[in-house]
């Protein structure tokens, strides 16, 4: 996958799941992978939005509070990853699916997106 370099596989469950050091100079999927030094800027923007967003916003309903420090702390993770190595470590490997490798602040992200998502439901109901 272009963007993205195999270093070591541990197999935690032969085929299923497996921890496997992953390098990504790309996004999501590897998506934009040749913008390897933008995304870090990327990534620093959303964080330091976030942090502002937080500070100054009142009255958030629980949902958007707990969604967006989700995706606060996914990219300050992949941010930090980004300016210290220049690319993303990914490690969460699910062979039975054939997902793309992926890091835990790439999960952050998502469970923020779906608290938000969920926000939004209850908001039109």
């Amino acid at each position: 996958m272009r963007g993205m370099t195999l270093q070591q596989t541990i197999p935690l469950w032969q085929g299923v799941f497996h921890l496997t050091y992953v390098t990504n100079t790309g996004a999501a999927f590897s998506l934009f992978s040749q913008q390897g030094v933008g995304l870090k800027w990327v990534s620093l923007l959303a964080t330091v939005g976030l942090v502002v967003l937080g500070l100054r916003a009142q009255g958030l309903h629980p949902w958007e509070k707990v969604g967006f420090g989700l995706i606060l702390a996914g990219a300050a993770g992949n941010g930090i990853d980004r300016f210290l190595y220049g690319y993303v470590i990914d490690f969460l490997d699910f062979r039975l699916i054939r997902f793309p490798v992926f890091n835990i602040a790439d999960v952050c992200i998502n469970l923020g997106l779906i608290c938000l998502l969920i926000y939004l439901w209850q908001q039109r109901r």
